[in-house]
């Protein structure tokens, strides 16, 4: 058992026996012990650990915590209020004490202390609920700035989309990790982030295009004002999107001249190759398999595959192809520069009934306006991430 799953047990079950024994029992004071050994020896390897409850999943910096999946505690945490946990510098026996007195408040329901002296004692803890937007609801919570490298996740997706081409299984643990991971770099502070990585080498714009579109499903899908399952299941939606490109060789998908008639029947079958994909890995996942088989076709009819009877896309679907295509066009490829903010965004504005829904486009143009100053770029996927506004361009492709 790893030291993170460790210090939660102990905490779990400290919190549990305080609720048998009154303070100052030998039972709850051992226990209280135990939790706060396992604290001390999880700060001498992380001076400051982060702790995210996530439902039924933790997360312990960026990564998953996967030794305690399932645990029932993050649950009731995450309804208490507690989504975040984080501890600063080396928090002392008695401090660590009281805030345990508090959690137990906010499970039991029982009145709060939020004197100041209280307040100043616990500076040292920091908790609270994030709501969908990113704004920290009760106690604010300092958590991951901008200031962080996305190239572990880059180095997953690489890995898992290997795997897809060389064994035709998806690991799908591994693609769930990388959106758990950008979106909480998305939401690591008061206000959402757009982290978009920018395109470092040609032979790398599938991974690079598939984490960008991933990232701006989410937000969209949180600036549309849809629920956290929702949200996620966007992300794996638009990171998913173009894994059938394992299957085009390489020298096609980054071609700097026209398609011959036959490299372009090649191209054209990846999303049906990326439902296939999906389906065959994992049954439960129909929402990404139909976004992957259906990410280019038009609100017009138009586009492909070609649909025998023409009707309506799915709504993650319309909301993944205007992601998709913004990325695309905010990329240098190998035939173009990549186009600006501006006249990006007035290209889809002005396909918008034609090739986009028309409601949906509207929102996307409307939230990237509203949230410019939030994008941040990575100009190296071992860099750290700047926040720079529009300028450069986001990596991808179509």
């Amino acid at each position: 058992m790893s030291d993170p799953a460790a210090f939660l047990t102990a905490f779990a079950q400290a919190l549990a026996t305080m609720t048998l024994y009154t303070a100052g029992h030998p039972a709850r004071e051992r226990a209280v012990d135990t939790a706060y050994r396992e604290l001390q020896d999880l700060q001498a390897d992380t001076p400051h650990p982060l702790f995210t409850f996530l439902g039924d999943e933790i997360v312990y910096g960026r990564l998953p915590l996967r030794d305690l999946k399932a645990w029932d505690w993050s649950r009731r945490l995450a309804q208490a209020g507690i989504e975040r946990l984080e501890f600063e510098d080396q928090v002392g026996r008695e401090e660590f004490a009281g805030f345990l007195d508090e959690v137990l408040a906010r499970l039991t329901l029982s009145a709060i202390d939020t004197s100041e002296a209280r307040q100043m004692r616990h500076s040292s803890i920091k908790y609270g609920a994030v709501g969908v937007r990113g704004e920290v609801e009760h106690a604010a919570v300092q958590t991951a700035t901008i200031n962080y490298s996305l190239g572990e996740e880059a180095d997953t997706v690489r890995w898992f989309q290997e795997e897809v081409k060389t064994r035709g299984v998806l690991p799908l643990t591994e693609a769930e990790a990388v959106v758990r991971s950008l979106a909480l770099a998305m939401r690591g502070g008061r206000h959402i982030v757009i982290p978009l990585l920018q395109l470092k080498e040609f032979d790398q714009y599938t991974t690079t295009h598939s984490m960008n579109v991933a990232v701006l499903a989410m937000a969209l899908a949180e600036y549309l004002g849809l629920g956290a399952r929702d949200v996620r299941g966007f992300g794996i939606a638009g990171l998913l999107h173009d894994i059938g490109k394992v299957r085009i060789p390489i020298e096609v998908l980054t071609k700097p001249g026209k398609f011959t008639e036959e490299e372009r029947a090649l191209m054209n079958r990846h999303p049906a190759e990326g439902a296939r994909i999906i389906l065959d890995s994992e049954e439960q996942l129909d929402l990404p398999a139909v976004v992957a088989y259906e990410h280019h076709i038009m609100l017009n009819g138009d586009g492909y595959p070609t649909l025998t009877f023409r009707r309506d896309c799915h709504y993650a679907s319309k909301l993944v192809h205007v992601c998709d295509v913004y990325d695309a066009l905010r990329t240098n490829r190998p035939y173009r520069e990549a186009w600006s903010q501006e006249r990006t965004l007035g290209y889809l504005e002005g396909r918008g009934g034609m090739e986009f829904d028309p409601e949906m486009v509207t929102t996307f143009v409307q939230m990237m306006r509203k949230w410019e100053p939030q994008i941040a770029v990575m100009r190296d996927a071992q860099a750290p991430v700047l926040a720079t506004g529009a300028a450069g361009g986001a990596g991808g492709t179509t």
